[in-house]
């Protein structure tokens, strides 16, 4: 990637209560175009805020295992630790607002309560963060449609749990962008800048969950813009299930992962075409993808999750295992990406143990 640019609050539950309720509660993206072109690729993770918390209970039969707690704890005191004055982070991509709206998520995903807890303040600078990079006339944030979908998310998880007046009418304006690149767009998808006319899966998978977090945060969404995105990434689907970068050949599990994910969070479970996708990520429980290893820790996670209760067990046991192993003692996790989005990527590949946001929700 080389591009240089990347409602009504009414009936929603309140920030204050939402928290409680829960209980215990890029250029870096610049990188990714030459990257995926030729190798795996895994967009981050969709987690959406409206429903409230008390209808996602854990099961008292079903733990959060000690090691995920532990790890999680680490990895949310070494985040706000390192947080600069501006909310963001000081690493290689930690001014990135896309990294920054993970980084966010990170905490809301915890359970973490974003207006009163003990990082809520944390929570706080990261959205003032991704506030300041927005664009105010056509509400585009940060420099790429990579940065872009990520804050999207971040504010539609922010919508309806924090108290910022500022949320909404930002997240009203990062979703109408979306749509209004989509509409410019020949394979009516998306892909690095709002005036792109090619598309991949890579940056349409990352607007697709942005869409799907706006809506359950109870934004219109058009039916006909998530399907035309949605047939896009089926255009991209080979034969053997495995999703490609721009075209159905060349297939990868990251790919593949985030294919899985858009059409389980578009209650499309039924078909051929998922089941064969989900066959494909089965064979690959010992894939890592070691250019964006965190990445696809993420999407392989959540995609499970969605598809095979008893597949995602046995990834997440193995994925706490890995993740364990290779955490740095300040809480962070290692790599030549940034540890701020090493870290969040991490925390949030292990964020379906908590389960506190609706997205969980099967």
């Amino acid at each position: 990637m080389t591009n240089s640019e990347f409602p009504n609050d009414e009936g929603r539950v309140s920030g204050k209560g939402q928290a409680i309720a829960r209980g215990k509660t890029f250029s870096f993206f610049r990188t990714l175009h030459s990257a995926f072109a030729n190798s795996a690729f895994v967009i981050p993770l969709l987690l959406s805020p409206v429903a409230s918390a008390q209808d996602l209970p854990r099961r008292p039969d079903d733990p959060v295992p000690a090691q995920v707690d532990t790890m999680f704890d680490r990895g949310l005191a070494y985040l706000a630790k390192n947080q600069n004055q501006q909310g963001c982070w000081n690493d290689s991509m930690g001014s990135e607002p896309g990294v920054v709206g993970l980084c966010v998520i990170a905490f809301l995903a915890h359970g973490e309560d974003p207006n009163h807890g003990m990082y809520a303040g944390v929570i706080a600078k990261g959205l003032d963060y991704i506030l300041s990079q927005q664009n105010q006339t056509n509400g585009y944030i940060g420099n790429s449609m990579y940065n872009h979908g990520f804050a999207t998310l971040a504010l539609a998880e922010a919508y309806g749990a924090v108290d910022n007046p500022k949320v909404a009418p930002a997240l009203k304006k990062s979703v109408e962008l979306i749509l209004s690149a989509q509409k410019r767009n020949r394979s009516e998808a998306w892909r690095y800048t709002p005036d792109s006319t090619d598309a991949d899966t890579t940056v349409s998978g990352c607007q697709l969950v942005a869409l799907y977090a706006a809506r359950n945060a109870g934004l219109p969404v058009p039916d006909e813009a998530l399907k035309k995105g949605l047939a896009y990434m089926a255009r991209c689907r080979g034969g053997d299930g495995s999703y490609g970068y721009t075209s159905a050949s060349g297939g990868k599990p990251t790919l593949t992962a985030i294919g899985v994910l858009c059409l389980a969070l578009a209650k499309e479970k039924e078909g051929k075409g998922f089941q064969s996708s989900l066959d494909f990520l089965k064979g690959q429980m010992s894939y890592r993808d070691r250019h964006y290893p965190y990445y696809f820790e993420y999407y392989m996670s959540q995609a499970l999750f969605h598809a095979d209760p008893e597949t995602w067990n046995e990834w997440n046991t193995k994925n706490i295992r890995y993740l364990s192993t290779i955490q740095a003692r300040d809480g962070s996790w290692p790599g030549n990406k940034g540890q701020s989005f090493n870290t969040a990527g991490s925390l949030l590949s292990l964020a379906l143990n908590y389960r506190f946001l609706p997205i969980y929700e099967k």
